[in-house]
């Protein structure tokens, strides 16, 4: 059996984090967000992966390059212009010559994919929707089954009005080759505003299956930050890049952590960093690669990508900073505040809650918002 990742959204709605990063690549707990799925795919033995890229695909390219790191081999798929799900999926049609499974490079999951497998054979169906149980179904794809797990109804983002269940498309399929003769190479289709409803209409076998299991669609900045939340909690089963060598305390190879600083877990601490003197991290605090954090620092409920510097007495709460930020000393950051990459902080700079810096600014004194969520 062969996979495909959707790998080609910009994430407009995590900018600027992704200015100049596509989506698959943000870091969850210092391990881009797509290395995941390939992971998850490899446990569950689907070792042959494409990859549809569209928007900065290079940076995809260059990170996982065959798959052979981590043990898969991966085919790339090169979107011109946006196709939708399913319009992007057809690129790889004479790659897709077996049942497959779709899955999306910014979602994570520990689904047990070989309980939805085995479903989907049961059943000889054509599509086998994942479905998950959530408290807000307007964001997603609604889904209705009879007894059997047969997909009786399907509304794609509803207004509150017209929900009729909380069981939602996560946007991973099991799907048989036959899909492709529904619609021409080129087109722009999507999945679920498309292909299904056709299905649906012409009576093929969709069926849906409920899952337990931690799923995350991160299509938002508050979901980006709650969940590396949940993973530090130990939400969801994911294997670290860290080991746990104290209760909450997750820390990376080659990290250097002065005996006066104070840490509160969970916390993470990424390889090549280094915690001074004084230094107090709270919890639910993140630190990617190659960071230093100077002298009485303060840190709490921060994530910090990588080759960061936060300056001396420096104090930082609830904000997210991307790569290769200079904070300078005794700066106070509020909570909610994004920092976009490359950007310089004054020292004594105070910036404000929810503020959003663009990347490579250069900022002093107050500070409130730069450019709008």
């Amino acid at each position: 059996m062969k996979a495909i990742i959707l790998a080609g959204g910009k994430g407009t709605r995590l900018r600027p984090l992704t200015t100049h990063l596509p989506k698959p690549m943000v870091p969850l707990l210092n391990r881009p967000c797509m290395e995941y799925s390939i992971m998850l795919l490899r446990k569950h033995g689907i070792t042959d992966i494409g990859v549809t890229v569209q928007y900065l695909g290079d940076e995809i390219k260059d990170y996982f390059g065959d798959g052979s790191k981590w043990g898969v081999n991966i085919h790339y798929f090169d979107e011109n212009e946006p196709l939708g799900t399913a319009g992007g999926v057809k690129n790889a049609e004479s790659f897709l010559d077996e049942r497959f499974l779709v899955i999306s490079g910014d979602a994570l999951t520990d689904f047990n994919l070989t309980q939805a497998i085995e479903f989907h054979e049961q059943n000889e169906a054509m599509v086998t929707m994942l479905m998950k149980e959530v408290d807000d179904p307007t964001q997603y794809g609604v889904i209705e089954t009879d007894t059997s797990g047969r997909i009786t109804r399907f509304l794609e983002k509803p207004t509150w009005n017209q929900v009729f269940s909380h069981t939602v498309n996560t946007g991973i399929y099991i799907l048989e080759p036959a899909i492709f003769s529904y619609y021409e190479r080129n087109q722009k289709f999507d999945f679920s505003k498309d292909l299904f409803p056709m299905l649906l209409a012409a009576n093929e076998r969709l069926y849906g299956i409920n899952l337990d299991g931690y799923w995350s669609d991160i299509g938002s900045l508050s979901v980006y930050r709650e969940t590396q939340f949940d993973m530090l909690d130990g939400k969801v089963e994911v294997e670290l890049l860290a080991k746990e060598i104290a209760p909450g305390i997750f820390v990376e190879n080659e990290v250097s952590i002065e005996d006066s600083a104070n840490l509160e877990g969970p916390i993470y601490i990424g390889t090549n960093s280094v915690i001074s003197s004084q230094v107090k991290l709270g919890s639910y605090t993140i630190i990617g690669s190659h960071n230093w954090l100077q002298r009485g620092v303060s840190v709490r409920e921060t994530i910090l990508w990588n080759h960061n510097i936060i300056g001396r007495h420096a104090e930082v709460a609830g904000s997210t900073i991307n790569h290769l930020c200079r904070i300078g000393e005794r700066t106070l950051i509020d909570s909610g505040a994004i920092i976009g990459n490359e950007c310089s902080v004054h020292a004594k700079t105070h910036i404000e809650s929810n503020t959003v810096i663009s990347p490579q600014e250069r900022v002093g004194g107050r500070v409130f918002s730069l450019a709008a969520l």
